[in-house]
């Protein structure tokens, strides 16, 4: 037997050594511990629910997560015995951190692996991984994101780290590498992954995508996140040609653009030929998609989201959605008021990124009413309360299904002007009123 089957004979011996049951593997924490988990489908969730099964024997645990999938820790009597600390809510969490049983961390996402090196601990990181390569190396490709600096910081602090392996999960190509000996506990699943229905599309919506798949020349690179708008986007750019991908989110309407020759990133600056991306939603075509392809590339969220990064794509492309857009141009994507609702993101990231870029642009959507069409969502000032996500100084261009205003460059007089002409009709005689009285026209 040579040394490279020796070696691969090994890494074998290896798995079969670390692996447990999840109940054995939550053992592992204790009472004041630091946990780490990715955020959506890369949550190891057999893991999770074995560590709320036994959160009566501990005290003082801390969860520090973006986007959780598991409920079974998010209530008023797990505060003493298990604390979470959301960097972005999801619906799980939500309400949680609305009344204060849970806590939230501001952040923007670039810049979570940095805010993790420097105040956070990891006593333990744990995530879903595919099956191991003959080398001894799984790939976190679902949510890659921070997953990749928690599972460091573990292993240089010696913590623990937790792989769920999910035979469903993609193989990826990219920075998401993690090697059998960094490893301490296996947990084998073979459960169906968390799929997102794909949402429908509304005429509102539709049209939203539509002023913006005009303004998106062949030869761009996206950013796209969840939802209406950016399906939208997707359906109408089809017959584009030579479209790039530099993303967080790798979803279905970014497959479909792949599948359907307008992506092929053959005039990308940076990655030529690759769809990056730093974390994944969406059914099952996607995971099945994304695996073994070498097209695609998932990396740390502090590179994908990096402004600096973004800006030397020429022609990048960021569409994000948003609450609430004020007379000068801020824009509230992430409370109602002071209740938190999502989180910051990588929206601030990729509007600078994309500011940077030769040939950039940068589209904020939103419906031009909510509510039934009872409230506008372009007002005179945000709401009390409310985080503005995306500043007055790094908007572009906000979109509703009445037009385009661009922002960027412009006077607060013509932003609030540019503003109102794509307000909801039944709203912009109000707005012209309260922009008067600001001086603001």
């Amino acid at each position: 037997m040579n040394t490279v089957t020796q070696t691969k004979k090994s890494f074998q011996q290896e798995y079969k050594q670390k692996l447990c049951t999840a109940t054995e593997a939550a053992i592992i924490v204790k009472s004041g511990d630091h946990l780490c988990f990715p955020l959506g489908v890369g949550e190891p969730t057999l893991f999770v629910k074995a560590l709320a099964a036994r959160k009566r024997e501990l005290e003082g645990v801390v969860v520090n997560q973006q986007h959780h999938l598991c409920p079974d820790y998010f209530t008023e009597d797990s505060v003493p015995h298990i604390k979470v600390n959301a960097w972005f809510t999801s619906h799980v969490s939500r309400e949680a951190v609305q009344k204060g049983w849970a806590d939230f961390v501001p952040n923007h996402f670039s810049e979570v692996p940095k805010l993790m090196r420097d105040y956070w601990p990891v006593d333990v990181a744990g995530t879903v991984v595919s099956p191991m390569d003959e080398y001894g190396y799984f790939t976190c490709s679902l949510s890659v994101g921070y997953t990749m600096e928690a599972v460091r910081k573990a292993v240089q602090t010696g913590g623990k780290v937790v792989v769920q392996v999910n035979p469903q999960c993609p193989r990826t190509h990219g920075n998401c590498h993690i090697h059998i000996s960094e490893v301490t506990h296996i947990i084998e699943c073979d459960e169906p992954l968390k799929e997102l229905d794909i949402p429908p599309v509304s005429a509102v919506e539709e049209a939203i995508g539509g002023y913006i798949a005009e303004m998106i020349e062949d030869g761009s690179t996206l950013q796209m996140g969840w939802g209406g708008i950016p399906n939208a986007v997707c359906t109408a750019l089809l017959k584009k040609k030579d479209l790039g991908i530099h993303t967080e989110l790798i979803s279905n309407g970014i497959v479909d653009l792949m599948l359907s020759g307008a992506v092929n990133n053959s005039r990308k600056n940076i990655h030529r030929g690759k769809t990056v991306g730093t974390f994944t939603l969406g059914t099952r075509k996607v995971f099945e998609f994304m695996n073994e392809n070498p097209t695609i590339e998932m990396h740390p969220v502090d590179y994908v989201n990096d402004p600096c990064v973004i800006g030397q794509i020429d022609n990048m492309v960021a569409i994000n959605a948003t609450i609430q857009v004020d007379l000068l141009g801020q824009c509230c994507s992430e409370s109602f008021g002071h209740l938190q609702w999502s989180g910051t993101g990588g929206q601030a990231d990729f509007a600078r990124g994309a500011n940077r870029s030769r040939g950039g642009k940068a589209f904020i959507c939103t419906a031009s009413t909510a509510k039934n069409g009872t409230i506008s969502c372009i007002v005179p000032a945000l709401m009390q309360g409310s985080s503005v996500t995306t500043s007055k100084n790094d908007v572009d261009h906000v979109v509703t299904e009445f037009g385009v205003a661009k922002l960027r460059g412009q006077t607060a007089k013509q932003r609030a002007m540019n503003l109102i002409n794509v307000a909801h009709p039944d709203f912009r005689g109000e707005l012209m009123e309260a922009a008067r009285r600001m001086n603001r026209i």
